[in-house]
């Protein structure tokens, strides 16, 4: 049986030397169908006539070819034929601002003349990788439209921008910032990158480095030799080698000491690294992508964050709102998690009262998404009924329920929610439960009755 052969990828060269465009040509048409342009009219109709995957675009083209305007203008013209194209520009040395903002106006990636183009193969291959896969992703119907982006919830405009931020910045490879309060879901962010890029079957490392003393993190990052230090024992890869092929996700770098940022910096400039102890540069292929709550520019400012690292993490910045900037989020995400937590305690908890919601939209929510999660948990035990009430939620103007209840009231409703929490914690294992509830196991399976529970395992 005979079957036809595939067709190579379509790859325009945007290029207005003609001697360029040729090297390019010979050097890529054994992987792609290569067709020429040499000014943005030429390259627009090309585009129009072919609707090419890919695009190599030189942002100096005529009549302005001294400058980027030419280029750019193309490159927007482009993704407004079709946002899904992926646009590699090209720019001259020294041109590195061009390129980034070329970046953040949507290219997918950038290389500088002389192009290597080993290199240049790479960013090709990755870059019809990802074209494919939202193709594939765009026929099937499997973009969201309720609201849900990646395991994140919100329709406000604030979320919205920072969901389309994740999609462009995901099918590339540059490093990216994510700032916002505590509690707003950084993380959230930074495994959607991960998830929606070409990287999504490497591992996802994390590494909060403020949560690790200075004199171990450059251990766990970089990793250490035998005989390192006093207590290494054996050879140990670090964070960067356990991510390889995968993303390592850097919180609150705004912590890291100096001496590491340099080292951090020396990583993100050559892919090398050397573990604490060791003499031999391993070469590592992780996407590093990095959060931050703390004002980095202030940071700069006053000694405490080196500029250099600053614009290499940054290259593109995502900043996510405060959750009191989100409008009727609150109440979306308030619902989404009181019904997961309901249905987890096989509680009969409906929704949220008039006076409820009320208290939910006035509250300023200074934990962001975090504090609204703990709270809709607490409001979900305490509620007495199947609405929640103000002061189920535990927030500033809440009536104390236990005014309205009579002791024997609310020493059934503690106990409910004790005995909720530590089947919760063991996953509904009655023996552990107990064990942690200081009474027997025939002693819960009867208050199990008595208070109408079920297991939520």
């Amino acid at each position: 049986m005979r079957t036809t052969p595939k067709a190579d990828p379509a790859l325009l060269v945007v290029e207005d030397d003609a001697e360029i465009r040729e090297q390019m040509k010979w050097a890529l048409s054994s992987d792609y169908a290569v067709s020429e342009a040499g000014d943005r009219r030429s390259a627009m109709a090309a585009v129009r006539r072919e609707a090419p995957q890919l695009v190599l675009l030189d942002l100096g083209l005529p009549p302005a070819a001294d400058s980027a305007s030419e280029g750019l203008a193309a490159l927007r013209e482009i993704l407004q034929f079709n946002p899904g194209t992926k646009v590699i520009v090209v720019t001259g040395n020294g041109e590195q601002a061009v390129a980034l903002e070329a970046v953040e106006r949507g290219a997918w990636d950038y290389v500088s003349k002389p192009a290597d183009l080993k290199a240049l193969k790479v960013i090709l291959e990755r870059a019809h990788h990802m074209a494919t896969l939202e193709e594939a992703l765009r026929r099937s119907h499997q973009v969201p439209t309720d609201g849900t982006f990646c395991r994140m919830l919100g329709q406000s405009p604030g979320i919205r921008q920072v969901f389309e931020a994740v999609r462009r910045v995901a099918s590339t490879e540059v490093s990216v910032l994510i700032t916002g309060e505590s509690g707003t879901g950084k993380e959230l962010v930074a495994r959607a990158i991960h998830a929606l890029s070409a990287r999504k079957d490497g591992p996802f490392v994390t590494i909060n480095c403020g949560a690790i003393p200075e004199t171990l993190l450059e251990s766990e990052l970089f990793g250490h030799e035998k005989g390192a230090f006093t207590g290494a024992h054996r050879q140990q890869k670090g964070k960067l080698e356990y991510a390889q092929a995968g993303t390592l996700f850097l919180d609150e770098i705004g912590e890291m000491s100096l001496p590491l940022q340099v080292k951090l910096l020396r990583f993100l400039q050559d892919g090398q690294l050397e573990r604490v102890g060791g003499r031999e540069l391993i070469r590592v292929d992780t996407r590093v992508l990095a959060a931050t709550n703390v004002d980095c520019r202030e940071a700069i400012a006053s000694g405490r964050f080196r500029e250099d690292l600053f614009y290499r993490l940054s290259v593109v910045e995502i900043a996510i709102p405060p959750l009191r900037e989100r409008g009727e989020d609150v109440l979306l995400l308030a619902r989404a998690v009181a019904q997961r937590v309901s249905n987890d305690l096989n509680q009969r908890v409906k929704g949220f009262s008039p006076a409820a919601v009320q208290a939910l939209q006035a509250h300023a929510w200074p934990g962001n998404v975090r504090e609204l999660e703990n709270k809709i948990q607490r409001a979900v035990l305490m509620a007495a009924g199947p609405t929640i009430e103000p002061a189920d939620l535990d927030l500033p103007g809440g009536e104390p329920a236990a005014d309205q209840r009579t002791l024997r009231e609310a020493r059934a409703q503690l106990e409910k929610e004790c005995i909720q929490r530590a089947l919760l914690a063991e996953n509904g294992n009655i023996s552990r439960a107990a064990e942690q509830l200081g009474i027997s196991r025939q002693a819960l399976h009867d208050l199990i009755g008595k208070h109408g529970l079920a297991n939520p395992r």
